[in-house]
């Protein structure tokens, strides 16, 4: 139960930052929990390697890093956010997503954005789709952090989303709305960036 607490809390704590405007710093670490952790192909990053004490839900997803950028709320809502409005396949409704672009945000780690490089995405849940480069750009991923106006809790779909507007894109808005989000893992709190 302390950990879902944790979590809950560090969900709330980032998006109250965010809304009041506090704590728009580039990365976590100035007293408001990190959201979203890119490993991998990045620059020098902002914390250090896996803490096998403390990176509990990392350890159980056999996650392994040595280095890290980790990114609290406020600095994903300080980026440029798109908005994107697709038909989620939960209520079959048009809903507006807003948040950065996911490339952008793994510019801000200094990652090696080559077409071919994968991205790992993973969820609180475990889902962990891979996703080519070229196609977070094809389709125009985003991190969303709101969903029609209002900051995504923890236990719906946020409080972060790797998603792309499927009604837009042919290929994809041709299937039905139930299989067009696999790509798209809700609870997003890891990517590894992996050079080809």
């Amino acid at each position: 139960m302390q950990k879902r607490s944790f979590l809950a809390a560090a969900a709330l704590g980032g998006a109250a930052l965010a809304a009041h405007g506090q704590g728009a710093g580039k990365s976590a670490g100035k007293g408001a929990p990190a959201l979203l952790t890119v490993t991998g192909a990045i620059g020098k990053g902002n914390r250090g390697g896996l803490d096998p004490a403390l990176d509990q839900l990392m350890v159980k997803q056999k996650i392994a890093f040595d280095r890290a950028h980790a990114l609290d709320f406020a600095s994903l809502a300080a980026m440029p956010a798109v908005t994107i409005r697709p038909t989620l396949e939960y209520d079959k409704k048009v809903h507006a997503l807003s948040g950065p672009r996911l490339l952008d945000v793994l510019q801000a780690t200094g990652a090696k954005l080559a077409d071919g490089h994968k991205l790992f995405l993973r969820a609180i849940d475990g889902y962990a789709p891979t996703l080519s480069v070229a196609d977070a750009r094809k389709y125009g991923f985003i991190v969303a952090t709101h969903l029609d106006g209002k900051p995504m809790p923890l236990g719906g779909l946020g409080p972060l989303w790797a998603v792309y507007d499927a009604d837009r894109a042919p290929d994809m808005a041709a299937k039905p709305v139930d299989q067009r989000f696999a790509l798209c893992p809700w609870g997003l709190y890891h990517v590894e960036v992996q050079a080809a």
